[in-house]
């Protein structure tokens, strides 16, 4: 976790300098940020208004993920600065050697699945802040078994 605040610090001072005329309002097109639950740096770019590709890495003491999602966001009435997003991705991940769902992953063991997530996002009005919390439902096919991750995020946009 130590490290993932380190290079979340690093990565904020890079655009401390750039304006904040854009991630001042309730939208952004870029963000960078940690999730927990597992602990991940994420990185969120818009390519269009309503559709966004996301990059996860995540690390763990038995390894670490690099997951990359295609999300398409939708606004909710009544509620300005939330909005609701779901969408497809995929995983590619190590392991340095252990048990996990019954089965032992050596150590530089690959992890391949499929990857979905469902969450909600705020984006703070007049702050280059955004929230969100989700759930990750994926599979794993080298070693064939479903779980969930998904958690909070926090991200600082522009």
């Amino acid at each position: 976790m130590r490290k993932t605040l380190v290079v979340l610090s690093i990565v904020s001072l890079c655009f401390a300098t750039r304006s904040f005329a854009q991630a001042e309002g309730s939208s952004y097109t870029t963000a960078v940020g940690v999730k927990f639950w597992p602990g991940a740096l994420s990185v969120k770019h818009f390519v269009s208004d309503d559709r966004a590709l996301e990059g996860l890495l995540n690390f763990w003491d038995n390894g670490f993920r690099v997951t990359g999602l295609y999300e398409i966001h939708g606004d909710i009435n009544g509620a300005s600065g939330l909005r609701w997003y779901v969408g497809p991705g995929a995983h590619l991940g190590w392991y340095n050697g252990a048990v996990y769902h019954d089965h032992f992953y050596s150590s530089g063991a690959l992890s391949i699945g499929i990857d979905g997530v469902l969450g909600l996002e705020y984006k703070f009005e007049g702050a280059p802040i955004a929230i969100s919390a989700d759930i990750n439902p994926y599979i794993e096919f080298n070693h064939p078994y479903f779980d969930v991750f998904g958690g909070l995020g926090v991200k600082y946009t522009w």
